[in-house]
């Protein structure tokens, strides 16, 4: 499984995928994608500690992804109204928009969506208070409650910055909703976590 990882890991790096690309396409921490594409075969260094996701039997199945999205539909319902979804790219994308349309149907508000790009997608991500930005060819959230919603949480850094840029966009998150939460958080800044799955070490 190690092996694969860092063969797919460096396959992605010569295609010119950054390093948050990486990670999030194998579902990895930004440590652990830095580790797997600076591996030789010839020196074996420690790997970080993490878990690697393969969620491919729910994204390759449009039937599937439809119900992950409404089971997270209806945790983000619990957290009141709901006015914009903010996908995180690439991941969140598909959940967000599916999500909408649940939302849509199931309470008759009008739900938009909202795309928002991580820092850790940009070749130079150096910069510590650089944070990402919400799309201007989608919905806004300026004024609206809004839903977070990504597919993994490894450190919460991620929904740490939407969650920022949200607010200063004007905005009131309302909730952070993914598939699997690694780092096991009940909330992120005072925002509330909901996942289908929570995976807590012992």
């Amino acid at each position: 499984m190690k092996e694969k990882l860092i063969a797919k890991a460096q396959e992605l790096r010569q295609h010119g995928f950054t390093t948050g690309e990486i990670a999030d396409e194998l579902n990895v921490s930004m440590d652990t994608a830095r580790w797997l594409t600076l591996q030789k075969a010839e020196i074996k260094t420690e790997a970080p500690v993490d878990f690697a996701i393969n969620w491919k039997s729910i994204g390759g199945n449009s039937t599937r992804l439809s119900y992950v999205s409404g089971a997270l539909s209806d945790m983000a319902l619990t957290h009141g109204d709901v006015d914009t979804i903010v996908g995180v790219a690439v991941s969140g994308v598909p959940f967000a928009t599916l999500m909408a349309d649940f939302i849509e149907d199931m309470t008759g508000m009008d739900t938009s969506i909202a795309i928002f790009h991580p820092n850790k997608h940009r070749l130079n991500n150096d910069e510590i208070d650089d944070e990402g930005a919400i799309s201007t060819n989608f919905g806004t959230v300026e004024g609206k409650k809004v839903v977070i919603v990504d597919d993994v949480i490894t450190s919460g850094k991620t929904a740490k910055e939407v969650i920022h840029t949200v607010k200063d966009l004007g905005g009131e998150p309302t909730c952070v909703t993914v598939l699997i939460d690694k780092a096991g958080l009940s909330e992120i800044e005072g925002i509330p976590v909901e996942s289908l799955i929570k995976i807590s070490r012992l």
